[in-house]
């Protein structure tokens, strides 16, 4: 039988509850002691209304009533032994049940509130996994690392999606970016990934699959909804079809330089190609074996710093590329959020392919620090 890791939540969680309790009776004891030993009377007593609030702040309605018992019997005996009037003693404890019983009543709707929380939660879970699939690290000829952070704290899916499959007509993927934010973007998502997925596996033609998700947003989108996408096959050896609508260019890694891989034509997004008539161009890209291609989404290139700066994602990709893809996209990831300062405001995804070298050989070590645009190596 498996059990929790030692320094996992549930064990931090409890015992933050140990160490809030703790400091509860410290407080308590705390207001008592000052009280016996300065002899204010009544005028510390009042304080010991600040245990069942406290209380309130890390645990249930069970804490609260405890921490309001022991404060009320702390000060019970205080006012006993100042001989404080009764009549004033008498309304000290019913201000101090009345708090109790607030503070009790605001930590089961804060309980509640969570367990309403855990269960979005298990949700916005399952939404991802349906939607947003695992990748395996090897799919047909290629390693593949991918990297999804929602802008949302809370949530676990957002705007942005990403899909590969393995077709008869051989790998195929999309990245992509929804108009919009919340609700109607993860279902503009849902829709994109749900046709992709169909299309690439029934249309021997890549523009064929892009042509059928345009038909399909076409009919379920909004007049000012649209879809900035890649999608990208790999039907021959060799040879990468990319097709651009309206999205940042990839980014191709090939002896040791980043170049982005820019359109012939630009294209609108999907969702717009009855406004503008434009159709999409099929770009054949040579990828040969060590190649590597990044596919992203706006929320990594539009991520600023404290000072405006965008994030120099050529550069990133320059400085972590190796022949490991998840080291790759993790330290791609990493130096993103230090960039942000710790919290991304919008979706963001990475995906990186990379074609092996057959019987790769271990590389040298380099005698001489790199060029910037240059890859550097990825070191563990």
């Amino acid at each position: 039988m498996s059990r929790a890791p030692e320094n996992g939540p549930d064990h931090w969680s409890r015992r933050w509850i140990v160490a809030a309790a703790v400091l509860l009776i410290l407080i308590a004891s705390g207001v008592a002691l000052v009280d016996l030993l300065g002899g204010s009377k009544t005028a510390w007593v009042a304080l010991l209304a600040t245990v069942p609030a406290l209380a309130a702040t890390v645990g249930g309605p069970r804490t609260v009533l405890c921490g309001g018992l022991f404060a009320g019997v702390l000060g019970v005996a205080l006012g006993l032994h100042h001989h404080v009037p009764g009549r004033f003693l008498g309304m000290t404890l019913a201000a101090l049940a009345i708090i109790t019983a607030a503070c009790g009543l605001t930590s089961a709707l804060r309980g509640r509130r969570e367990r309403v929380l855990a269960a979005v939660r298990s949700v916005a879970e399952a939404a991802q996994h349906a939607l947003l699939q695992p990748v395996p690290s090897t799919v047909g000829p290629f390693q593949v690392a991918v990297r999804y952070s929602a802008a949302a704290a809370e949530a676990r899916i957002g705007g942005d999606l990403y899909a590969l499959v393995s077709t008869p007509y051989g790998v195929r993927l999309i990245v992509g970016d929804v108009r919009g934010k919340g609700l109607p973007a993860v279902g503009t998502a849902a829709l994109v990934v749900g046709v992709f997925r169909e299309a690439a596996h029934d249309e021997p033609d890549l523009l064929d699959a892009v042509a059928r998700i345009e038909r399909s947003l076409a009919r379920n989108l909004g007049p000012d909804d649209f879809v900035t996408a890649v999608v990208a096959g790999y039907p021959r050896t060799g040879e990468l079809e990319v097709v651009n609508c309206g999205h940042a260019p990839p980014l191709l890694v090939r002896d040791s330089a980043v170049v982005p891989v820019e359109p012939d034509r630009p294209a609108p997004p999907l969702g717009l190609r009855g406004l503008s008539g434009e159709t999409p161009d099929l770009h054949v890209l040579p990828f040969a074996d060590g190649d590597q291609l990044l596919l992203y989404t706006d929320g990594v290139t539009e991520a600023r710093n404290h000072d405006r700066e965008f994030y120099p994602l050529a550069e990133g990709l320059a400085r972590h590329t190796c022949d490991e893809p998840a080291d790759t996209v993790t330290a791609l990831h990493g130096e993103l959020l230090h960039h942000v300062g710790g919290h991304l405001h919008d979706d963001a995804a990475l995906m990186l392919l990379r074609k092996p070298v057959p019987a790769e050989a271990p590389m040298p070590a380099p005698t001489a620090p790199q060029e910037a645009g240059h890859v550097g190596t990825c070191f563990s």
